[in-house]
């Protein structure tokens, strides 16, 4: 059975919840939502601005345990959605000592393979059966991105007062 098309998706913000965070993704046409536990916006935050860590965290062990075995993230795929709980691949490559070229699938958090997509600059891909089945959430993106833009001109205005 052939594999449905998959489409590359952006990661377009890391927004806090109170119950953690959401993630919005998606590409120019349509933006979806992911939420995630605090611990791992948290780390998606750290990789996407580049932070230094005191001690690896546990994505970047696992980082640390695929290099050691000559592996790397090929690609996080969001494969499936049902009942609003997203289902999530990772590929990752590994190459032995002869050149011979693994390929591994791993069944996943999609938080966990955004993480480690993230952290090692992989492509974020999503079947387009999950795209065409999510509700679009680009307006609901576009209103956090006026309300910052409205906030941060306000916390300048008032920085500027003191």
């Amino acid at each position: 059975m052939a594999q449905p098309p998959v489409i590359p998706v952006e990661l377009k913000a890391v927004v806090p919840t109170a119950n953690g965070a959401a993630l919005f993704l998606g590409t120019p046409e349509k933006t979806f939502v992911i939420y995630v536990d605090a611990t791992v916006g948290h780390a998606i935050n750290m990789f996407l601005a580049g932070t230094e860590k005191e001690r690896p965290l546990t994505h970047d062990l696992m980082a640390h345990v695929l290099a050691a075995f000559g592996a790397k993230v090929e690609r996080a795929v969001i494969n499936d959605v049902k009942n609003s709980t997203f289902y999530a691949r990772l590929i990752v490559s590994a190459e032995n000592e002869l050149h011979q070229k693994k390929i591994i699938e791993l069944d996943a958090r999609p938080s966990d393979c955004i993480a480690m997509a993230i952290q090692q600059k992989a492509p974020i891909l999503v079947s387009r059966l999950v795209l065409d089945e999510v509700d679009d959430a680009s307006d609901a993106l576009k209103q956090l991105e006026t309300n910052k833009e409205q906030g941060g001109e306000a916390a300048e205005e008032e920085s500027s007062d003191e």
